[in-house]
């Protein structure tokens, strides 16, 4: 279930300040930033809690502030693809925003979970009013094309082990935002399978090797990078791996 809260003055300074870790909103207009946090609420969602689903009406946009979310989908037999977690400081749900279309996937709270949300009616007559931002909303979408074009394009070409390794840096990175730059992921080896799109027993050989070579920590449903320098050069398709320290 999820709950709403009204934003008092106060409150709105808050918030701007929390959607400042996302490099997107720093980089809108000033006027920009101060209507939708005029415009927005805070929602929380208990872990587990079903955000929308796939052919669900499209409904606005949406940042994460703390927590988690699932993006993905499931088959009829129950078996489920996880595309992305979305992690504090992302925005997510602008493809309705332009296409007017249902939802494309799944939506669900990973653990609890507090989402900043901007509803749809209120982001299409800020638009009508002010055409102009739709160059904003539109650098958010192909953000994220040229990420999906970079990760089809590894999956196609590159072993399963630097596709590991550069999808960790890729989280730790923030998908691209600097600022939100990271050494522990809260990510189970389970979900960084279904990610990849590989067996759980893969995924462990993979980060237990990395571990042994001084790349990783390991702990429960945790992955801390020790040796960014040495995982990106694991990344790359030429690397060679440091000697056993």
């Amino acid at each position: 279930m999820t709950s709403h809260s009204a934003s008092a003055p106060a409150d709105r300074e808050a918030l701007a300040a929390a959607l400042a870790a996302s490099a997107w909103f720093r980089a809108n207009p000033e006027d920009l930033r101060a209507a939708l946090v005029e415009l927005g609420r805070v929602e929380r969602l208990a872990g587990g809690a079903r955000l929308f689903i796939r052919g669900d009406a499209d409904d606005g946009l949406y940042c994460v502030l703390e927590g988690a979310i699932r993006i993905g989908a499931a088959s009829f037999a129950g078996k489920e693809a996880l595309l992305v977690l979305v992690e504090p400081g992302s925005w997510f749900g602008e493809i309705g925003l332009f296409d007017g279309r249902p939802r494309t996937h799944d939506a669900y709270a990973e653990r609890d979970t507090v989402l900043f949300h901007v509803p749809r009616a209120a982001l299409a007559a800020l638009l009508e009013r002010t055409p102009q931002y739709w160059h904003a909303f539109g650098l958010l979408l192909t953000q994220k094309l040229r990420l999906m074009f970079e990760l089809i394009e590894e999956t196609a070409l590159l072993p399963a082990s630097q596709r590991v390794a550069r999808r960790l840096l890729l989280m730790a990175g923030g998908y691209g935002d600097a600022s939100a730059a990271r050494r522990v992921l809260k990510v189970p080896q389970e979900d960084l399978a279904m990610m990849l799109a590989l067996s759980r027993q893969t995924i462990n050989q993979i980060l237990k090797q990395f571990e042994t070579q001084g790349a990783l920590t390991l702990r429960y449903a945790e992955i801390e990078i020790v040796d960014p320098v040495l995982l990106t050069a694991l990344a790359m398709p030429d690397a060679v791996a440091r000697p056993h320290r």
